[in-house]
C-alpha cells in the first residue's frame, strides 16, 4: 500500500510539473516561480500536503543540486575561468559589495544574527544564470556588445561559490573557527587542485570518461560526478562545489555529449529540487516576510542594474547597452534556492526560508521585465529630464538601429568571456 501510494504522490507531482512548466513556456517566463507554489501547495499547511513521498523528493532534490552544478562546470573549461577571473575580476568585486551587502544588512536589522546574515548575502548577491540565458535568447540579445560583459559577472559568480558555499556549509553546520578554516582549506585546495589537472591533463580525463555509446557515458559521467560529490560531503566539502569540479575537469566532445545527455535529468531532477524547498516552507509564513522581501528586492533590483552599467562602462559599451547589461541581471532563481536551502535544512532561522521564497518569486517575475524594459525606460526618463523634444526624438531612433545591429547573428566574442559556452545554459529556469 506505501508504495502505491508513493507512486500516486510523485506521479501527480511530476505531471503537476509539466503541465506548470508547459503553462509557464507559452507565457514565456521562467517556471521556478510555479514550481516554488506547487512546493507550497503540496507541503505542510498547503492545500495537498504529502506524507508517503516526501522522503524520496527529499533524495531527488539532493540529486538536482548536484546536476544543477555539474551542467553549470560543464559550460566552462578551466582556461575560460582563470581568463575571466584575470580580466573581470573588478567587476566581480563591485557585483559583491553592491549586492550581497543589502542581504547581510537586512538579516542583521531583523535580528537574525551573523549566519544568517552571511546566507542572506548569498541569495541577493548570486544572479539566475539560467533565467538571464533564456532571457538574452528570448530576447535576440545573443549577439550584443554588451552580452559578454553580463556572462562574465555571472562566470566570477560561479566561481566564487566554489569559495562562498563551503564557507556556508561550515556556519550552518555550527562548526568552530579551526574547523571551518579546514573546511574552507580543503575546499580552495581541491579547486586549485581540479583547475591544475584540468589544464594539465584535461584532455586525457575526458578520455578516460569519453564513450561512443550514450548509455555508457551517461552512467560514467552521472556516477562519477555523485561519487565525486559524496566524498566532497564526507570531507565537510559542499556536495554541490564537488559536482561543480567534476564538470570543470571535463572538457571537448565528452562535455557537450554530456550536456545533452544529462540535461533531461538536470530539469526533472532540478524542478524536484524547488518543489522540495516549497514543501518546507509553510504559506501561512510567507505574508509577515513579504514587505521586507519586497523592499529587499528593490533596492538588489537597482543594485544589480548600478553592477551591469558600472560592468558595460568599464568594457567601453555604449549607453544603452550599459542599460541593458544591468537590466539583465536582476533575476534570481536556482542559486539562490540552494544557499537558503542550506541554512532551512539546518534550522538557522525559521524566517528566512519564506524570506527566500518570496524574495525569488518577485524577482524572478521582475527579472525579465528589467532586462526588456530597463533601457526604453533609461533613455526616456533622460531625455525628458534634458528638456528637449527635437532631442528626444532624435534618441529614439538610434535606440532601434542600436538594437536591430547589436543582435546580429553569433557577433565574434571576447574569448575571455566565456560567452559562447555561457549562452548555451539553460539550467532549470
Amino acid at each position: 500500500m506505501h508504495s502505491a501510494v508513493l507512486l500516486i504522490e510523485f506521479g501527480a507531482i511530476i505531471l503537476s510539473l509539466g503541465l506548470l512548466g508547459r503553462a509557464a513556456a507559452r507565457l514565456r517566463f521562467s517556471p521556478i516561480p510555479l514550481y516554488l507554489l506547487a512546493g507550497l501547495a503540496f507541503g505542510e499547511g498547503g492545500l495537498l500536503p504529502l506524507g508517503a513521498s516526501e522522503e524520496f523528493i527529499a533524495t531527488g532534490a539532493e540529486i538536482g543540486v548536484i546536476l544543477l552544478l555539474l551542467m553549470l562546470g560543464l559550460e566552462y573549461t578551466a582556461s575560460d575561468l582563470v581568463s575571466n577571473l584575470k580580466a573581470h575580476y573588478p567587476s566581480g568585486l563591485v557585483d559583491f559589495t553592491l549586492n550581497a551587502l543589502p542581504g547581510a544588512a537586512a538579516a542583521l536589522l531583523l535580528g537574525w544574527g551573523p549566519v544568517a546574515a552571511v546566507v542572506l548575502a548569498g541569495v541577493t548577491w548570486i544572479s539566475s544564470s539560467g533565467v538571464i540565458a533564456k532571457v538574452l535568447g528570448d530576447l535576440g540579445r545573443v549577439g550584443n556588445r554588451e552580452t559578454p560583459v553580463i556572462l562574465s559577472i555571472l562566470v566570477l559568480e560561479d566561481l566564487a561559490m566554489a569559495v562562498y558555499l563551503p564557507i556556508v556549509t561550515a556556519l550552518v553546520a555550527g562548526v568552530g573557527l579551526a574547523a571551518g578554516s579546514v573546511t574552507l582549506a580543503i575546499a580552495l585546495g581541491a579547486a586549485g587542485l581540479v583547475l591544475f589537472v584540468a589544464l594539465r591533463y584535461g584532455r586525457v580525463i575526458s578520455r578516460f570518461v569519453s564513450s561512443d555509446d550514450p548509455e555508457k557515458l551517461l552512467l560514467v559521467v552521472l556516477g562519477l560526478t555523485i561519487l565525486v560529490a559524496g566524498l566532497a560531503q564526507q570531507l565537510q566539502v559542499s556536495a554541490a562545489v564537488g559536482a561543480f569540479l567534476v564538470g570543470i575537469a571535463l572538457s571537448g566532445e565528452v562535455a557537450e555529449g554530456a550536456h545533452t545527455l544529462l540535461s533531461p535529468l538536470r530539469d526533472l531532477f532540478a524542478a524536484i529540487f524547488f518543489v522540495f524547498f516549497g514543501l518546507h516552507t509553510d504559506p501561512a509564513s510567507i505574508p509577515p516576510v513579504l514587505l521586507p522581501a519586497l523592499a529587499l528586492a528593490t533596492v538588489t533590483a537597482l543594485t544589480k542594474i548600478a553592477t551591469g552599467y558600472w560592468a558595460a562602462r568599464r568594457a567601453g559599451i555604449s549607453v544603452n547597452g550599459r542599460w541593458r547589461a544591468g537590466g539583465a541581471l536582476v533575476a534570481r532563481g536556482e542559486f539562490s534556492i540552494v544557499i537558503a536551502g542550506l541554512a532551512v535544512t539546518a534550522g538557522i532561522e525559521p524566517s528566512l526560508g519564506p524570506l527566500a521564497t518570496a524574495y525569488v518569486l518577485i524577482l524572478v517575475v521582475v527579472g525579465p521585465l528589467t532586462a526588456r524594459y530597463t533601457q526604453p525606460l533609461a533613455t526616456r526618463l533622460t531625455t525628458r529630464f534634458a528638456g528637449h523634444p527635437e532631442r528626444r526624438s532624435a534618441a529614439a531612433r538610434p535606440t532601434e538601429t542600436q538594437t536591430e545591429t547589436e543582435t546580429k547573428a553569433e557577433t565574434e566574442r571576447d574569448p575571455e568571456s566565456g560567452g559562447a559556452a555561457r549562452q548555451q545554459t539553460a539550467v532549470s529556469d
